[in-house]
């Protein structure tokens, strides 16, 4: 039997708590006030007899029975969120068809995640899912070849297009582990080569755009149409580039020899979205949108905020 006590708003603002380390950033990440997050905290420990956080450290860490238990907190978190996601699109079985496309950001895991948990919603039907760059996916569904898509913002209205906001991606700086630090990395960005992303690219064409709005230059010698291409140069210490953190996790294999830093100018970020045809405004797309955030938080934004835990304030699902 669960100890009284131990609730699942509990269990959320230990997670966001262990992560960030901070009661002010927990706050902002829960959207409770600092007393209620400290009081939400006591009240578990109070509950499991044992504290889970060394008090009087700043930024705060776990005690030993603090990590032991995250473990099997946020496991059992996950399940439940995942469960919300699946009930989420239960309600697809009177669809004939239906296609989607999505951002290749999403191919080493949520792809097939959000593949299986539609399949298994939808019983004779058609279905088409495709994985594609932002650019691709925003065309195919401009010329209503797809029923969804889900890429990044292009800052330009679609006729006849619904916007649903899924998740706000800022950009980060990658560069080889070890050669830069946060204090130095805006005086010995000209040490190495800047990487880009092929200019056809809809990530490229934003990185480019701000960097030209701030008068940012550096030499073109690198251009890359392969996001894991372009990191496993970083790895190779042949030069930095700017990403995302969503890009960022999609290169798990090479985070031991990369590092990544907020960026050193004016920051900025993306915005990925749910697109759908206005005749298919309604729950369908409002359902698959909510499945989606579920899905980033949990396999994207939770372990990269892990990782990286100053992104805690920008990397964020949307509503809407």
């Amino acid at each position: 039997m669960i100890a009284k006590g131990v609730t699942l708003r509990g269990l959320e603002v230990f997670e966001a708590l262990a992560s960030s380390g901070s009661v002010a950033q927990t706050a902002k990440i829960t959207g409770l006030s600092q007393p209620a997050v400290s009081q939400q905290l006591t009240k578990l420990e109070l509950a499991l007899k044992t504290d889970l956080i060394e008090h009087n450290k700043r930024p705060m860490r776990l005690t030993p029975a603090g990590h032991s238990f995250l473990g099997r907190a946020r496991a059992a978190l996950g399940e439940l969120r995942m469960a919300q996601s699946e009930l989420t699109v239960m309600d697809l079985a009177h669809l004939s068809a239906l296609s989607i496309g999505l951002i290749d950001d999403f191919d080493n895991d949520l792809t097939p995640r959000l593949a299986t948990i539609l399949a298994d919603s939808l019983t004779g039907c058609k279905f088409k899912l495709i994985t594609a760059p932002s650019h691709e996916i925003s065309d195919a569904i401009a010329d209503k070849q797809l029923h969804i898509a889900i890429s990044a913002k292009t800052g330009q209205m679609m006729e006849g297009v619904q916007e649903y906001p899924l998740v706000r991606d800022p950009f980060i700086l990658v560069a080889p582990k070890g050669v830069f630090t946060q204090a130095t990395l805006e005086q010995h960005l000209d040490t190495l080569p800047f990487l880009r992303y092929d200019e056809d690219q809809l990530i490229s064409r934003q990185i480019e755009a701000h960097l030209a709005r701030h008068k940012l230059n550096f030499p073109q010698r690198f251009e890359l149409g392969s996001h894991l291409a372009l990191m496993a140069m970083v790895a190779r210490g042949i030069g930095w580039a700017v990403t995302t953190p969503l890009g960022y996790m999609r290169a798990e294999r090479f985070h031991s020899e990369v590092e990544a830093f907020p960026l050193p100018f004016k920051p900025f970020s993306r915005e990925i979205m749910l697109y759908a045809g206005i005749d298919w405004a309604g729950d369908v797309p409002r359902d698959v949108a909510a499945t989606m955030r579920q899905l980033v938080q949990r396999h994207m934004i939770d372990p990269a905020v892990t990782l990286l835990p100053w992104l805690a304030d920008d990397l964020r699902t949307l509503e809407g």
